[in-house]
């Protein structure tokens, strides 16, 4: 299986050069590459100390980033190598400024791992959540370079649970501890051999946490919303558009404003979504905001996080998808009660929040119609389950400190 993996990981490589004249972001993901190792030399000596934080996209980053900035600041004699292995991750967070380089991962050949770590050599490498590459944990193994897993996951059906995943296992040999987010993660890695395992949770409670404490004014927002009974609707696709607008449209009362913060900006489809309200809505791209509009339309990225600070209740979007829901730990932090669609079955904090009936799922237009009115009118309903939302929030941080204190010891 390892030489088929090997096989595999070089024919991939060919056909991705190919594919990238096709593509954009494969395009992105080739050429990135290219620069990967004349980048880490043009940054880091053979004399530097070298801590080396490594996620597969944007969501992991989030959640390494509450320990990548305390090590930062812990340790600064240490510089800080950041890789990504997908595009969507290293083009919004290629100008980090807590790391001294972001860069790509190479292809996990056996050429490229020990390249890599030559030029990196360091002290202590930490992946985030997932991302288990055989050559790379390998050579990481070989090299006695301490390695832990932050905010891991384990699920029965990976391949280490399997009969055929057998050559998998031995590569995560390479990790001198996991720090995991579950019991069940706990249970299923002593099943095949491994007790160096500690339950942390999850690091995102501890970076969402610390986002309600930092300075979230936007003049704008103050202005649109004033003091009347505003929800934030973040990360929308079409579907969840529709049900929203149909409530704007028909049901919603003069006193209640809104603010969308569509997933995709496109100009085309912000136009259409504008057009299709009959309320006096406002775009941020605007510039000039009318405070007696009734919808804000956020058309724009990287503030839908302060926006919510300012939400009585918030919508979060993708459940009516397929891939589920999006992240329900951001609005749930500033003690507000949420509402999603049916698909979220793939994230924990959901279904928490749902079990804790903090968040209600919502399935269709009566669902929606019935369920903001509820919200609009109900104070008390929406301090009651603001509350529920900030416990948890609060009930599961600490994860950052408990895998600093391991860092600090080997630092």
């Amino acid at each position: 299986m390892y030489l088929l993996y090997n096989i595999a990981v070089y024919t991939v490589g060919f056909l991705l050069k190919i594919i990238a004249i096709f593509n954009k972001k494969i395009s992105l993901f080739v050429s990135g590459r290219k620069e990967t190792f004349s980048k880490l030399q043009s940054v880091i000596s053979s004399n530097d100390q070298v801590v080396w934080f490594h996620c597969a996209s944007l969501g992991e980053f989030e959640q390494g980033r509450p320990i990548i900035e305390k090590v930062k600041n812990q340790h600064p004699d240490y510089k800080i190598v950041l890789t990504f292995f997908s595009p969507s991750g290293y083009e919004i967070i290629k100008n980090y400024a807590f790391s001294d380089i972001v860069t790509y991962l190479p292809l996990d050949t056996k050429k490229n791992v020990k390249l890599f770590l030559q030029i990196v050599h360091p002290k202590i490498a930490v992946f985030i959540k997932y991302e288990f590459w055989p050559n790379l944990l390998n050579e990481l193994k070989k090299r006695e370079i301490d390695t832990i897993l932050v905010s891991g996951i384990f699920r029965e059906n990976q391949a280490f649970f399997k009969n055929y995943g057998n050559w998998m296992v031995r590569s995560l040999k390479a990790f001198s501890h996991f720090f995991v987010q579950n019991k069940t993660s706990k249970v299923l890695l002593k099943q095949i051999g491994f007790n160096n395992v500690t339950i942390s949770g999850d690091t995102r409670f501890d970076r969402v946490f610390e986002i309600t404490k930092q300075d979230n004014y936007l003049d704008f927002i103050e202005n649109f919303k004033q003091t009347k009974y505003t929800l934030v609707a973040g990360s929308t696709w079409p579907k969840d558009e529709e049900f929203l607008v149909n409530y704007i449209n028909n049901h919603a009362s003069i006193d209640e404003k809104f603010i969308i913060a569509p997933h995709n900006i496109n100009e085309k489809i912000i136009k259409n979504l504008q057009r299709s309200i009959k309320k006096k809505t406002v775009l941020f791209s605007d510039k000039e905001y009318d405070n007696e509009a009734q919808v804000f339309l956020v058309d724009t990225i990287g503030i839908l996080t302060k926006i919510y600070s300012y939400a009585d209740a918030a919508y979060i979007g993708g459940g009516f998808g397929t891939e589920g829901v999006h992240n329900v730990l951001e609005p749930a932090s500033f003690g507000i009660p949420l509402c999603i669609g049916p698909v979220y079955n793939k994230f924990q904090e959901a279904i928490d929040l749902v079990n804790l009936q903090a968040c209600v799922v919502l399935k269709n237009q009566e669902n929606f119609n019935l369920y903001f009115q509820k919200l609009f009118t109900d104070i008390n309903y929406r301090i009651v389950k603001g509350k529920i939302s900030k416990d948890y929030i609060l009930d599961n941080t600490g994860a950052t400190e408990i895998i600093l204190e391991y860092i600090n010891d080997k630092l």
